[in-house]
């Protein structure tokens, strides 16, 4: 049973992870609500499921370059001949980086508690809250923003908004690519745009994330069968939902993911009201 959890949430997490619906809050509460927390050996102690959990963004950093291949090789093949739009646009992803890495290497480890059960009691009400709280605003500037502008109008300061919002994807719950497409949509770009964009921010920061955290695992936590499984669970995972997001906000709004966020959200606090 430990590899097929180890591939049921290397798939949670390619899901959750792109779609705006909070991988964090999707990865902690799964062992909470069918109670597998330390059950197997990659989630056996902190350090286990740390290694796990680099294995599975690994996965899903390595999808953002599959899935979007031909966007990276024209950005590269640009920049490094020196065109302007291409070295702006790098410089946009640079930025919209640069405040979920600070805040999450000063916070991380101070709000990271707060999104675990096995080390807050309150965590699934946390998570609740903010699953409801910011899908209602996702859904509401989807709604209530009329401009639909492509990613070329990208600037500095949406870049910077975005980057903000990102951020804020540290508070359990939130959601990065909620965050994100929130605050993109905000500034005026497209629902595509604002999807695209944001899974290329995406990669630096889930990425160096990844890089960040190998600091506190020993190197004989890494590469098991059970971190394979969920790399490559991840990564498969990560890559269909890219695609399939792309697709369907070209036609739809985000009104169901409010919905499915609100619905999680009210099942996680009555589940957490019964339990005690």
């Amino acid at each position: 049973m430990g590899h097929l959890w180890a591939a049921i949430l290397g798939i949670v997490q390619g899901v959750a992870e792109f779609l705006p619906i909070s991988s964090t809050a999707h990865l902690k509460l799964v062992p909470w609500v069918f109670g597998i927390q330390g059950a197997y050996a990659f989630l056996a102690n902190a350090q286990a499921a740390q290694a796990f959990d680099i294995a599975l963004h690994a996965g899903s950093a390595v999808a953002i370059l599959i899935a979007l291949w031909s966007d990276w090789r024209k950005l590269v093949t640009d920049a490094v001949a020196r065109h302007r739009p291409a070295l702006r646009f790098v410089g946009f992803l640079l930025l919209t980086s640069v405040p979920g890495a600070i805040f999450g290497v000063l916070l991380d480890k101070k709000i990271e508690i707060y999104s675990s059960p096995a080390d807050f009691h309150w965590a699934p009400l946390v998570v609740g809250l903010a699953l409801i709280l910011f899908g209602i605003l996702l859904w509401a500037v989807d709604k209530y923003t009329t401009r639909q502008q492509p990613l070329e109008k990208m600037n500095w300061l949406r870049a910077l908004l975005i980057g903000l919002a990102q951020a804020l994807a540290l508070i359990p719950g939130v959601s990065r690519s909620g965050a994100t497409m929130t605050a993109g949509r905000a500034t005026g770009l497209s629902r595509e745009a604002v999807a695209k964009y944001s899974f290329m921010a995406a990669l630096p920061i889930i990425a160096g994330a990844a890089v960040f955290g190998l600091k506190d695992v020993p190197l004989s936590t890494l590469f098991s069968l059970d971190w394979a499984i969920g790399f490559f669970a991840s990564l498969v995972s990560s890559a269909l939902l890219m695609r399939w997001m792309l697709a369907y906000v070209k036609r739809h709004s985000f009104a169901v993911f409010m919905w499915y966020r609100i619905a999680l959200g009210v099942a996680v606090i009555a589940l957490f009201l019964v339990r005690g």
